[in-house]
């Protein structure tokens, strides 16, 4: 992405800030892995570089920017590599007034008396945690500065996030066609064996293809271990006659894919497993003809429950609306972006919000468990499904297994 991408931003979230007002958003991860550095801090600056802090400044409807990055260190730069120059910061987030760390607290102290208020992220990850150091900084800034207010950035951002520029949608694309081809060389070498093992040829598949990471743990879970969430583990065999249930996505350039799929690890679905795997094939099917702006995630997921409810009555396998429950238990859809559940306001969809469509059916007594889930771009009309060819019909699928099984012989 060029600077402009990050300016575009920025000017989207000045213009949601009160004036006379500072936003300060930290990348405050402590991780070597750049792909963990703090996503509000890259959506803002396109910069991932641990330990840095942005400066967003509004007095009179004027924005003034600052970012403060670390100075050379040879010792570091041995260790971990050499970080971004000035120059390059400039250059990559559209920002002039680059200055190193150390000026960082003299900067904002000429600044605050000007200031009401005060933006913070307050975004942790988890609520039981220690006061971040965005909340450690919020209490000495009152404690010096007792007229000024803090207000959580976390509402702006997200109102921002929501909505995906074309360039972010190109990287989400991108993330999914890597994932296209990790979910292939599955499907070439599928067979009995550990859940890991099969997992391998799709770790290795996107790293080839310049994947910088996994979106999330990646999900193998066969027979039984489908009706289980989010199985991690692993580690079981897979038998002749099982369902392997995947739910997993390519990183790329920070953006996130997610998509669940489920095949039949000897190649073939039995009559019964179809017969489930299409009802919820036809599930999402009645998702993507409701995704359309003004149409909120909750009545997408309501829409699924409905037709549940007629084809599990349908089949025998319940009696009353109520016990879709017992089989299905998880919403339709979630944002999409730098995260996998990506930040974002819980309002009715617009044009622009990616979001998963991934109906699931999980038949414990049975072993069956089913999920299928695609990535969905609402459009001003409807919406585009960013998936669409990877593969998941019941005849694509077992045609390609068959045809991985030629090429090992």
């Amino acid at each position: 992405m060029n600077s402009k991408e990050f300016i575009t931003r920025r000017k989207n979230v000045f213009d949601l800030m009160e004036d006379d007002s500072v936003m300060i958003v930290f990348s405050n991860l402590k991780s070597e892995k750049k792909t963990e550095i703090q996503r509000n801090f890259y959506y803002l600056s396109g910069i991932i570089e641990e330990g840095e802090i942005l400066l967003l400044f509004k007095k009179n409807q004027k924005l003034t920017e600052y970012i403060f990055i670390h100075p050379y260190d040879e010792f570091k730069a041995k260790w971990v590599g050499i970080p971004l120059s000035l120059e390059k910061v400039k250059l990559t987030s559209g920002i002039f007034a680059v200055q190193y760390l150390s000026e960082w607290e003299q900067t904002l102290y000429r600044i605050l008396p000007e200031c009401k208020y005060v933006y913070l992220d307050f975004n942790r990850q988890n609520p039981q945690d220690v006061l971040s150091e965005e909340e450690h900084f919020a209490k000495r800034v009152v404690e010096k500065n007792p007229w000024i207010q803090i207000k959580n950035a976390n509402p702006l951002l997200a109102k921002v996030r929501t909505i995906k520029s074309p360039a972010e949608i190109e990287e989400i694309k991108k993330a999914i066609d890597i994932t296209q081809k990790g979910i292939e060389a599955i499907l070439t070498n599928i067979g009995p064996m550990k859940e890991y093992q099969l997992e391998s040829y799709f770790d290795q598949a996107i790293k080839y293809h310049g994947a910088s990471g996994y979106a999330f743990p990646t999900i193998a879970a066969s027979g039984k271990n489908g009706c289980c969430l989010h199985y991690q583990d692993n580690n079981s065999d897979m038998m002749a006659g099982d369902l392997v249930l995947f739910d997993l996505g390519a990183h790329y350039n920070m953006y996130c894919a997610d998509i669940s799929r489920t095949f039949p690890v000897s190649g073939k679905f039995s009559l019964r497993q179809k017969e489930i795997y299409e009802i919820v094939l036809g599930g999402q099917e009645e998702v993507f003809k409701a995704a359309k702006p003004g149409v909120t995630t909750r009545e997408l997921n309501q829409i699924l429950l409905q037709y549940f409810a007629k084809e599990l009555k349908r089949i025998g396998l319940i009696q009353e609306d109520k016990e879709v429950s017992k089989y299905y238990y998880h919403g339709v859809s979630h944002h999409i972006g730098l995260e996998c559940h990506d930040l974002c306001e819980y309002i009715p969809l617009q044009a622009g919000s990616i979001i998963s469509n991934e109906p699931g059916l999980y038949i414990a007594e049975e072993n069956i468990g089913i999920r299928i889930e695609d990535d969905v771009l609402i459009t001003e009309t409807g919406c585009e499904n960013l998936s669409k060819n990877i593969i998941k019909t019941v005849e694509e699928i077992e045609a390609f297994i068959a045809k991985g099984k030629e090429k090992r012989k």
